[in-house]
């Protein structure tokens, strides 16, 4: 992020003047992401991370825009993976709340919404790059490259562990599970580690064993669940301690991972690779991202809401925080103003430092940011980044591979556009 942004305020603000912001309307911001059911996990937790950041902006004097400043206001909607949810959200906080941005987990639930928030230029941020396409100018990546990142833990897997090979893995087939699922095929094959099972399985599916039994049959060092829900992730886990299994486990996420090691073992769960970090991590201390103090940031959020974090609990605060900067720079809230800004802001700084635009090779469009991402272990019973690995230079070297893969699982964007326009969604 640039220096003028919500980050670098922060930094300064106990220098300057707050201003009240009680004067003028509030800016509607709106939040459709799943706050129930399987999917929990991966909505509920960011909003609790949105409703810190717009506290801490709020108390700092709001948002810029015109020589005024204007408090920020979040509405949200449950949203899991069913249209009609789905749609019924949009429509409530575009056309009763008047949103100037739209945060989305994204995936299935965010397929039937594309043609009517690109007819009403909805600014929406997705945690999903694989949702991008440039059917879709105003959706954005700009917090989480999912699931391209996974990338990096099977890289440091080879490194760290050069004497494990054969690989189970497990996905289930949504908008989630296979673009996941075709991010870790390309990592292992550019890793030499040879995938001996692989099982797909319906997304609402509860068979744990016949997800895990198969893969345990073929007898794998490795046994990696993909970006699997987090139930499922927990009953796997479970059920392959149970087995007897000895090996080293992957995933995209690891949410509430003390719950596992007192169901399993503090053993069982040591070395367990994933890819989000918490964000009292000795290496973030010199990171300069997300209001310049993630400790800070992770220590209130324990606070408000303990026992809630989870891989997305500051993912769509840093998409806000991204928003915040274009804004003031653009000095606009029109969505192609604020993009434009985004694109104009030269040096970014997502998540965990430098990033840039990029996603045309794979999506048809450079609207996601990329940049480095850290690899995290399960370390004493506490989740440790182990190290940050660049995802460019993995990109650089098997780009190829990845596209062979992700076509093959059909999750190119003209694949999926193909595939939209065969089963097309009530448009309003």
């Amino acid at each position: 992020m640039a220096p003028s942004s919500f980050a670098h305020q922060l930094a300064v603000s106990s220098t300057l003047p707050r201003l009240s912001v009680g004067m003028n309307e509030p800016i509607i911001l709106g939040f459709l992401a799943p706050l129930s059911g399987s999917l929990e996990s991966w909505g509920q937790p960011g909003l609790y991370g949105c409703e810190i950041w717009v506290d801490w902006l709020n108390r700092n004097g709001g948002l810029m825009i015109g020589g005024r400043r204007y408090p920020v206001e979040i509405k949200h909607h449950d949203c899991g993976p069913d249209a009609e949810a789905a749609m019924a959200g949009a429509q409530e906080l575009v056309e009763r709340h008047g949103i100037k941005l739209l945060m989305m987990l994204g995936g299935d639930a965010l397929t039937p919404l594309r043609d009517y928030l690109n007819r009403r230029k909805i600014l929406t941020a997705t945690l999903l790059p694989s949702d991008l396409s440039p059917e879709s100018p105003y959706l954005i990546a700009p917090s989480e490259l999912h699931p391209i990142f996974n990338v990096t833990g099977v890289e440091w897997l080879r490194k760290s562990r050069p004497e494990l090979g054969r690989v189970a893995l497990c996905s289930q087939m949504d908008g989630l599970g296979l673009p996941s699922l075709a991010s870790y095929r390309a990592a292992f094959r550019a890793a030499g580690l040879p995938i001996v099972k692989e099982i797909r399985y319906a997304p609402d599916s509860r068979d744990v064993a016949g997800v895990v039994q198969p893969m345990l049959d073929a007898d794998p060092d490795i046994l990696c669940w993909c970006t699997s829900h987090t139930p499922m992730v927990h009953a796997m886990t479970e059920y392959a301690h149970a087995q007897g299994f000895k090996g080293q486990i992957i995933s995209c996420t690891l949410d509430r991972y003390d719950r596992l090691i007192e169901r399993t073992s503090p053993a069982f769960m040591e070395g367990v690779i994933f890819q989000f970090p918490e964000f009292d991590d000795p290496k973030l201390r010199g990171k300069t991202f997300f209001f310049h103090q993630p400790g800070a940031f992770f220590e209130e959020y324990n606070r408000r809401f303990p026992g809630a974090w989870s891989a997305v609990s500051w993912e769509y605060a840093a998409i806000l925080d991204i928003w915040h900067g274009a804004v003031e720079k653009a000095n606009s809230l029109s969505s192609a103003s604020v993009l434009a800004a985004m694109k104009q802001l030269g040096h970014v700084t997502h998540a965990f430092g430098p990033a840039r635009w990029w996603g045309r090779e794979l999506f048809g469009i450079d609207n996601a940011l990329v940049g480095d991402w850290p690899v995290v272990t399960i370390q004493q019973g506490r989740a440790r980044i182990a190290e940050f690995r660049s995802i460019s230079t993995w990109l650089s070297r098997h780009g190829a591979l990845l596209k062979e893969e992700m076509q093959d699982l059909g999750q190119l964007w003209e694949q999926r556009m193909l595939a939209e326009s065969r089963t097309p969604a009530d448009v309003l």
